[in-house]
C-alpha cells in the first residue's frame, strides 16, 4: 500500500481586525476560506479558475446552551497531506486512491470566546468535503443543536435535478427544472403512491443534488459519513440562489443530541466539466472511516430471485388468508430450482412470517416478531432444501416502521436466521415510524440504521436496507451493509399515478447513488402488468434491453433477477445476460454519461478478464458508438450484444430484441441502435 503523509504549518496573519485568507489548489479544484472582519466564517469553491460555490457562510445554533455559534476569531490553522490507496471488500474496482489536502481552522466564538469549534476541510482533486468539529473543552459538553446553518451559493440558475425535501421519504419521481423553478409542494401533489410524506417547504430539495451550469460544470452536493446524526436537505433561497443545511428534527424539534468530542458528517462538493468523471468520484467513499469488520470474508456479493414481484403484480399476496399466499412451501421450492439450475446465490421470500394481515397503516410496536412462519411456510424443510440444492434463502424483515420493536427482537431473528443457515437479510420499514413522532431521516432513526448494519456484521449476516435514510458511503466502514433502496425502485413501476419514466435510470447514479449502491432489482421481462389483474393500467416504461443494461449502469453487489420464473423462461437467450453478469468487479471505465439523456459504462469482472457494457438512453432513440479500447492489446474476445430491435420502443413494443455475437479487439469500434427508452448490453469473453 502507498502511503504519503506530510504535515505542515501555513502562516498566516492574525492580527485584530485583518482579513484571514486562505487559498489552496489540488488539480483543478481551489478551495478559499475567509474569516471576515465581522467574524463569519466564509469559503468558496472554483474549478479550473471558474465559481463553483460562491462566499457561503458556516455556523450553528444550538438549544442547549442557548448559543448562535456564526461568529468566530481564528486562533490557528493546520494542514497536512494525505496520499493513498486502500482496497474495498467489494465494488467496482480493485483499489481505490485517496488523495487529499486537509486543512483544520481552529475558531472560537467570537461573542464570548468561551466556545472552541473547528471547522475541517478536505481538498480532492474532485471536490471538496467539511466537517464540524466541537473538541473536548470546558465549557461545552452535552448539547442539543437546534439547526445547522452551512451554505452553499450557487454562481447561476443551474439546471437541477431534484425531488421534494422530506424527512421521511425519498422515493419521489425525479424533476428537472432551473433552480428558481423548484417547487417541492407541487411535485408532491402529484404522487399518490408514496406511504409516509412529511415535506419542509415548497423550496426544499433532498440531496444528493445534482446540477448542471450554463457553462457546462457538473456540481453535486451531498453529504458523507452520516453517523449519529440527521440527515441534510437543503433549503433554497430564490433571490440569491443559496442553499442552507435543513435538520431533520426529532419528535420534540431538536435536531440532534450531541456530546464533546464530536464531528458531524461531511458536507461533499463533486464538481467536474466531465459528467463521466461525477460518476467515477470516489471522494464520498474516501471521507468515510475505513471498515470497522476485522474479517470479512463472511461478505459475498450476490445475484438472486425472489417472492416478491408476483406480490407487487397481483399474482400473489403476502398474507396467508384469501387463497394467493405467496411464500409457501410448494412455490419457493420453485424459486430455489429455478435458482439452482441458473446457478444464482439466493432466494428472497417475502411473506414468509405471520403478522401481514394488519401490516401496515396502523401505527402499531409489534407487528412481526420475524422468528414465527405460517403454518404453509415450512421453513425447516425449506432450509435443508435449499441446502441440498445449493442456494441461499434471503430473510425478510418488515418492521412497519416499528423501529423500537425490531431493535428488541434483532438478537432472536439474527439467531433464527443462523439456524436456518441464512446470510442475508433484507429489512423495510414502511409506514410511521415508532418511535412515534421520529421521522425515517432523524437522529434516532440514522443510530438505528447503523446499529442494525453493526449488530448484523456481529452475526457475520449482510445487510440489505429498504426505506432507510440516503446512504452516505458507510458501506466502507460496514462492507456487510452492501445495498440500499432509499430512491424510487422497480417495484414504483406498478405505482397507478407516475411510475417509473425513461428518464430516471439516467438521473440516479448521479443522484442516489452517489451515497452507494442501490437494490433496485432490475431485469423485468413483461411490461404490461396486467398479466394477472386484467384490469391494470400499469406499464414497465422499458425496452427488455434496457432491462440487461441496468445491471451494468447500476451497480449493486447485490442484485436481483426481479421478474417472475415464467417470464424468464420465454426469453432465455435474453436472460443468459443476467446470469452471466458479474456483481463485483475489478476496474470501471465511464464510457459517457449526461443527467437525464443517457449513460454508458464498461465495467471488468473481478476474477477475470471478461468485461460488460451497459449503455441506456430516456425517452429519445440515439445510438451508442463505442471503441473497445479499454480491452487487453493483445487479446481477442467474442463480443455478446443483446440490443433493441429496429422496431423496438419502450411504449409500443418493448420486448422486442436481437443478439448477435462479433469478434472484437481493442481496435474495435461498435455502432448500435438504441430504441426510445432502451439500451445494449454486452457481454465481452476473452478467447483463451
Amino acid at each position: 500500500m502507498k502511503n504519503i503523509f506530510l504535515a505542515f504549518m501555513i502562516t498566516l496573519s492574525f492580527a485584530v481586525n485583518a482579513q484571514n485568507l486562505t487559498l489552496a489548489t489540488n488539480g483543478p479544484v481551489q478551495l478559499m476560506t475567509h474569516v471576515q472582519g465581522d467574524g463569519k466564517f466564509t469559503y468558496s469553491v472554483f474549478y479550473k479558475n471558474k465559481s463553483v460555490i460562491a462566499s457561503s457562510s458556516l455556523g450553528f445554533v444550538l438549544s442547549k446552551p442557548d448559543i448562535t455559534l456564526n461568529t468566530f476569531n481564528l486562533l490557528s490553522v493546520d494542514s497536512s497531506i494525505v496520499d493513498n490507496t486502500w482496497e474495498p471488500v467489494w465494488g467496482e474496482q480493485n483499489t481505490i486512491h485517496n488523495k487529499y489536502k486537509e486543512f483544520v481552522f481552529h475558531l472560537t466564538d467570537q461573542k464570548t470566546s468561551s466556545y472552541f469549534v473547528n471547522i475541517i476541510f478536505r481538498l480532492f482533486e474532485d471536490g471538496v468535503g467539511y466537517r464540524y468539529e466541537f473538541p473536548k473543552q470546558k465549557n461545552l459538553n452535552n448539547f442539543i443543536v437546534k439547526d445547522e446553518q452551512s451554505q452553499f451559493t450557487l454562481t447561476g440558475d443551474h439546471k437541477t435535478f431534484w425531488i421534494p425535501g422530506d424527512f421521511d421519504t425519498n422515493e419521489y419521481a425525479y424533476n428537472t427544472t432551473k433552480l428558481s423553478e423548484i417547487d417541492a409542494y407541487t411535485a408532491s401533489a402529484k404522487e399518490k403512491d408514496i406511504a409516509v410524506v412529511s415535506l419542509i417547504s415548497p423550496n426544499a430539495v433532498q440531496t444528493p443534488l445534482m446540477m448542471k451550469s450554463a457553462e457546462g460544470l457538473y456540481i453535486n452536493i451531498h453529504e458523507a459519513a452520516l453517523v449519529n446524526y440527521p440527515a441534510m436537505n437543503l433549503l433554497l433561497n430564490k433571490e440569491s440562489l443559496n442553499f442552507t443545511s435543513v435538520l431533520v428534527p426529532d419528535a420534540v424539534g431538536n435536531k440532534a443530541y450531541l456530546q464533546a468530542p464530536f464531528k458531524t458528517p461531511w458536507r461533499t462538493i463533486i464538481v467536474s466539466d466531465k459528467a463521466t468523471e461525477i460518476l467515477s468520484s470516489k471522494m464520498i467513499l474516501n471521507l468515510n472511516d475505513p471498515s470497522k469488520i476485522k474479517d470479512p470474508s463472511f461478505i459475498r456479493p450476490q445475484k438472486f430471485v425472489g417472492v416478491w414481484w408476483e406480490m407487487h403484480t397481483g399474482k400473489a399476496t403476502w398474507f396467508k388468508e384469501g387463497g394467493k399466499h405467496g411464500a409457501t412451501t410448494e412455490n419457493v421450492k420453485k424459486y430455489i430450482d429455478f435458482a439452482a439450475q441458473h446457478k444464482f446465490d439466493g432466494v428472497l421470500v417475502e411473506g414468509w412470517n405471520t403478522g401481514w394481515e394488519d401490516w401496515f397503516g396502523n401505527w402499531k410496536e409489534d407487528v412481526f416478531d420475524f422468528v414465527t412462519p405460517y403454518s404453509d411456510y415450512d421453513v425447516d424443510a425449506l432450509t435443508k432444501y435449499a441446502k441440498a440444492k445449493g442456494v441461499k434463502i434471503i430473510m425478510h424483515h418488515e418492521t412497519s416502521g416499528s423501529a423500537i420493536g425490531y431493535e428488541r427482537k434483532m438478537d432472536t431473528a439474527y439467531r433464527f436466521m443462523l439456524n436456518h443457515d441464512m446470510n442475508t437479510v433484507k429489512t423495510g420499514y414502511v409506514g410511521k415510524i415508532i418511535p412515534r413522532g421520529e421521522h425515517h431521516d432523524g437522529q434516532w432513526m440514522v443510530n438505528h440504521y447503523n446499529r442494525v448494519a453493526d449488530k448484523t456484521a456481529q452475526y457475520k449476516i449482510m445487510l440489505d436496507a429498504h426505506e432507510p435514510v440516503h446512504p452516505t458511503g458507510l458501506h466502507r466502514t460496514y462492507p456487510n451493509w452492501m445495498a440500499n433502496e432509499a430512491a424510487r425502485g422497480t417495484e414504483f413501476n406498478n405505482a397507478p399515478t407516475l411510475g417509473i419514466l425513461p428518464e430516471h435510470n439516467t438521473i440516479l447514479p448521479f443522484t442516489r447513488l452517489m451515497g452507494g449502491p442501490m437494490d433496485y432489482t432490475p431485469g423485468l421481462f413483461h411490461f404490461q402488468l396486467n398479466q394477472f389483474e386484467i384490469e391494470r393500467k400499469q406499464k414497465v416504461l422499458s425496452t427488455l434491453a434496457k432491462q440487461l443494461a441496468l445491471y451494468v449502469t447500476m451497480y449493486s453487489p447485490l442484485q436481483m433477477a426481479a421478474d417472475l420464473p415464467e417470464n424468464y423462461e420465454k426469453h432465455l437467450d435474453a436472460f443468459q445476460f443476467i446470469k452471466e453478469v458479474p456483481v463485483n468487479w475489478s476496474a470501471t471505465k465511464i464510457i459517457e454519461a449526461e443527467p437525464g439523456d443517457y449513460i454508458t459504462i464498461a465495467r471488468k469482472a473481478k476474477n477475470n478478464k471478461d468485461w460488460f457494457v451497459g449503455s441506456i438512453t430516456d425517452e429519445n432513440a440515439r445510438t451508442l458508438n463505442i471503441k473497445l479500447d479499454f480491452l487487453d492489446k493483445t487479446k481477442k474476445y467474442k463480443a455478446i450484444i443483446y440490443k433493441d430491435a429496429k422496431d423496438a420502443d419502450y411504449a409500443t413494443n418493448p420486448e422486442a430484441y436481437t443478439i448477435e455475437q462479433k469478434m472484437v479487439n481493442a481496435n474495435s469500434e461498435l455502432s448500435i441502435p438504441i430504441a426510445k427508452g432502451g439500451g445494449c448490453a454486452i457481454s465481452i469473453f476473452e478467447i483463451k
